[in-house]
């Protein structure tokens, strides 16, 4: 087995597939790419058991097919110290697993692994499937994936769930104390369905979709989700379980209503937050007429903070408090001048809706619940 490839294209592909590969692994399999070599060319391949991504690569010339498990940590980091050149990958894939890679006047000689040691890649049976554009999906899980818990005991709360419709796709992340709603009118799907996708894979997937402008095949059944674009594969396991009913935590008759400027309040609270307790993060909202007080304090410290924004507001003077980790997340995932804050009482929970968004086939919430104010 022979071959000869690019060594930037390379690393490009094995790093973008290469965070698939945990930092320890109960199989030492897992710690090696699965490299197979056809008449189609090279296919390499990374797995965690839930997760595997496959990349396509090109190569320049190819002697002889076969598979085989090469060490990725020792391989990245070889890749990394070359300029772009082309490599040859000379490889005994059935007895010795020796590899050599040559490069310039370099020689270099490690030893894989039996590729039938590598878990086979799931196929998915009875599926169902929709295309997406991946503008549409990287915004959607660059809106709604900060949203998502970390609480190991609710797992359905630690991915993002996704319901498709004839009339529009939407991406809901919450972990009971802030929650996100996106939803796109001009992603469709023929039939109704919905499934929790892991936070890992999206990760992954919003990083490589920065760079892409293709559709996104996205292919599910009940245990599994795939994902076909330009020269990748993504196949993951779906988070099982029932997704809370997010639409009954949402509150719909809000008659207080902000607006403001997103930008002056987003820098507003980064610096009063400064100033509030460390692990509260509390920032008291006044609003009286047309001006926001926005305070904090941190007893412990006799530190305090006050600023005073001016705002268009309808209704009755109010004074609530927010966790401002959660309400600077928020802000810095809306893309609009302005922002409406609306909220019903200092105990319910606060919708932060885009105003004026550009886009009028996207609908963005975010919901954010108050903390208790210190009298």
């Amino acid at each position: 087995m022979k071959f000869i490839v690019s060594s930037t294209l390379l690393l490009k592909q094995l790093q973008a597939i290469g965070g698939v590969i945990n930092s320890s692994n109960t199989l030492p399999i897992l710690d090696n790419f699965l490299f197979e070599l056809d008449k189609d060319g090279l296919t390499i391949s990374a797995s965690d058991l839930e997760t595997t991504m496959t990349a396509k690569v090109v190569v320049a010339k190819a002697e002889k097919t076969g598979s085989i498990a090469i060490p990725a940590k020792i391989l990245l980091d070889t890749l990394k110290t070359f300029s772009d050149i082309p490599i040859t990958f000379t490889i005994e894939p059935k007895t010795t697993y020796a590899i050599e890679i040559s490069a310039g006047e370099g020689k270099y000689k490690l030893t894989g692994h039996n590729a039938d040691e590598f878990p086979k890649t799931p196929t998915l049976e009875s599926s169902s499937s929709v295309e997406i554009g991946s503008e549409v999906l990287a915004k959607a899980i660059n809106k709604s994936l900060f949203a998502t818990g970390n609480d190991e005991l609710r797992p359905v709360m630690s991915g993002v769930f996704c319901q498709l419709s004839p009339e529009n796709i939407t991406f809901v992340a919450t972990d009971a104390h802030k929650l996100v709603r996106y939803r796109r009118a001009d992603a469709k799907s023929n039939e109704v369905s919905s499934f929790i996708l892991p936070k890992k894979p999206l990760t992954l997937l919003k990083n490589l979709l920065l760079y892409d402008e293709s559709k996104i095949k996205i292919e599910y059944n009940t245990t599994n989700a795939f994902f076909a674009f330009s020269n990748f594969n993504l196949i993951c396991r779906l988070i099982d379980g029932k997704y809370p009913n997010y639409d009954a935590v949402i509150p719909t008759n809000n008659p207080n209503k902000l607006i403001i400027e997103r930008i002056p309040f987003l820098n507003s609270i980064k610096r009063v937050s400064i100033f509030s307790n460390q692990s509260t993060h509390q920032v008291r909202f006044k609003i009286s007429g047309k001006e926001l007080t926005l305070s904090a304090e941190d007893l412990d410290f006799a530190n305090e903070a006050k600023e005073r924004l001016t705002c268009q507001y309808e209704g009755e003077d109010m004074e609530i408090g927010f966790n401002s980790k959660f309400i600077l997340e928020m802000l810095n995932n809306i893309d609009s001048d302005e922002v409406c804050l609306e909220m019903s009482a200092p105990n319910r929970a606060g919708l932060l809706i885009p105003v004026n968004n550009e886009n009028k086939k996207e609908d963005l919430l975010m919901l954010v619940m108050p903390v208790m104010l210190n009298t």
